[in-house]
């Protein structure tokens, strides 16, 4: 039986957390109910959710810092739902590690499409069953393949001394020490890895990063391609990785081979 992935919506208001877990448990999902960022603490240490729904608007606490904490301790998803819509504080939100914005009111099946689409950045693909797994058969060694037939894609790319992780998407610098990254800031630098040497729009790159579930918020690449430099470069101010073009859209510098 395939264990259900684990979501945590904090919110101060009980109707709403009832009203998730009700709507998110038809949909499969484990969820966790909770009112308070202390609340949330004591369930990332004993039962880590894949997901946190987080509320900015907690009476006495700082819902902002609650995500920072969230992003500098633990790996998971994180979708800020609040009622706070103004410009600024979806930017914020998003920079302090957000991997989606969402407001309030919502309808229910966006909210859900957001979720997954998080969740399938979160989460790396399982690897494929061994042919004959399943009727406990052993496979033969793989053949090698043929003089000429193209390889299969590479399970890492390096460019400069970091080494991308796909399989696990995971970002490893020259030591091999990893590089906590959010869901969002993983596959931005991936979509990079891909066109070096490329003038990139910030619509592309949406594409790229959000697919079909990209909303409006005409910052969030420039808020990510931020938080990126400031974990990849030496000086943000003047970055040597991923260079601003003006009018158009961002350039990666760095060659990438496989590693």
């Amino acid at each position: 039986m395939t264990t259900p992935i684990h979501l945590a919506v904090l919110d101060d208001e009980v109707d709403i957390t009832q009203l998730l877990a009700g709507y998110l448990g038809s949909q499969g999902y484990r969820v966790s109910q909770l009112h308070s960022g202390r609340a949330l603490v004591e369930l990332m240490n004993a039962d880590p959710p894949q997901l946190v729904l987080l509320d900015l608007g907690l009476p006495g606490e700082d819902g902002l810092s609650i995500a920072r904490h969230l992003r500098e301790h633990w790996r998971c998803g994180l979708v800020i739902v609040t009622g706070r819509g103004d410009a600024i504080d979806k930017v914020v939100g998003l920079e302090v590690g957000a991997d989606d914005y969402v407001t309030k009111p919502f309808e229910l099946r966006e909210l859900l499409a957001r979720i997954r689409a998080v969740l399938r950045r979160v989460e790396p693909a399982p690897p494929a069953p061994a042919a004959g797994a399943a009727s406990g058969a052993t496979s033969a060694p793989a053949a090698a393949p043929a003089a000429g037939a193209p390889a299969g894609p590479p399970e890492r790319l390096r460019f400069g001394p970091w080494q991308l992780d796909l399989a696990a998407r995971r970002l490893l610098d020259e030591q091999g020490a990893e590089v906590v990254l959010t869901a969002g800031e993983f596959d931005l630098l991936y979509a990079f890895a891909r066109c070096p040497g490329r003038v990139l729009t910030r619509d592309f790159l949406l594409e790229q990063t959000r697919g079909r579930e990209a909303g409006p918020f005409d910052r969030t690449i420039d808020v990510q391609v931020g938080r990126l430099r400031k974990k990849l470069e030496g000086d943000p101010g003047k970055p040597q990785l991923i260079k601003s073009v003006r009018g158009a859209g961002y350039l990666f510098l760095l060659p990438v081979t496989p590693a």
